[in-house]
């Protein structure tokens, strides 16, 4: 399992981490992609099909994720749009389920694109969020594995502890920290402090998608990516992140890198 889960990062990190430095419609098809492929596990977590509603709203979200490029509140309204549709096509008893499904996958991939689009600090934006998620990872599991204790919340994850959750707020602020540090973007101990709270978010959105799982009885959201189940299982610290950093951006008027 390790060898098959070392190869699919291999093959899969390094053309994620160019259209992530090139940005423009390189950097949107990915997250289109994602966002589309996000819809159909989804659906096929809470229905077992990939029906036309999950299919209009993975056309949605995808369609989102392009439009972020240059329209993004155009592309929040197609991602909502779609999700309506979603739910309109879908029977009562499943309606909540597929009206949450193309906006937990698809407003944050419209964040995550707009965020990139951003002329001042974009990709040093999505490399510092992909930064803080994979030390938040490290550190959680890394703190936990070696520390133990008091579970999270065990009701939803029989694995994570507070100590994990404190370790991965501890490693995600040294990245943090090492990103203004090292590269000059914003106030180091601001920064700092930013990821770690970040950190917290990451681990919520992680927390979220296993109660999502465990409500349906699902080990993974998909078997998509060899030895790491979906791609969901991959990005739901980084949804939740970078819904949250953009949300800042747009209440403050200024990138967090730009914080002095």
């Amino acid at each position: 399992m390790l060898k098959t889960r070392a190869l699919s990062a291999l093959v899969l990190a390094p053309p994620a981490l160019a259209a992530a430095w090139f940005g423009g419609l390189w950097f949107a098809a990915l997250i289109a992609l994602g966002a589309a492929l996000i819809c159909w596990e989804w659906q096929g977590m809470t229905t077992r099909a990939f029906t036309l509603s999950g299919r209009v709203a993975a056309v949605a979200c995808a369609a989102g994720a392009l439009l972020a490029v240059a329209w993004p509140e155009l592309a929040v309204l197609v991602v909502l749009a779609g999700a309506i549709a979603s739910l309109a096509l879908t029977p009562r008893d499943g309606r909540r389920w597929a009206l949450a499904g193309p906006i937990y996958g698809g407003i944050p991939a419209v964040a995550l694109v707009w965020l990139r689009a951003e002329t001042d600090h974009g990709r040093a934006v999505v490399f510092w969020l992909l930064l803080l998620v994979w030390a938040t990872d490290i550190g959680a599991y890394a703190f936990g594995r070696l520390i133990g204790g008091p579970l999270l919340l065990p009701v939803v994850s029989p694995k994570k502890t507070w100590a994990g959750l404190l370790g991965g707020m501890l490693c995600a602020g040294l990245a943090g920290w090492g990103v203004a540090a090292g590269l000059g973007f914003g106030h180091p101990v601001a920064l700092a402090l930013s990821s770690a709270v970040l950190a917290v978010v990451a681990q919520a959105g992680d927390l979220l998608e296993s109660w999502v799982k465990r409500r349906w009885g699902v080990k993974d959201s998909s078997g998509i990516i060899p030895g790491h189940g979906g791609v969901l299982d991959r990005v739901d610290g980084l949804l939740a992140a970078a819904a949250a950093v953009a949300v800042v951006v747009l209440l403050g008027g200024e990138s967090l890198l730009g914080w002095r």
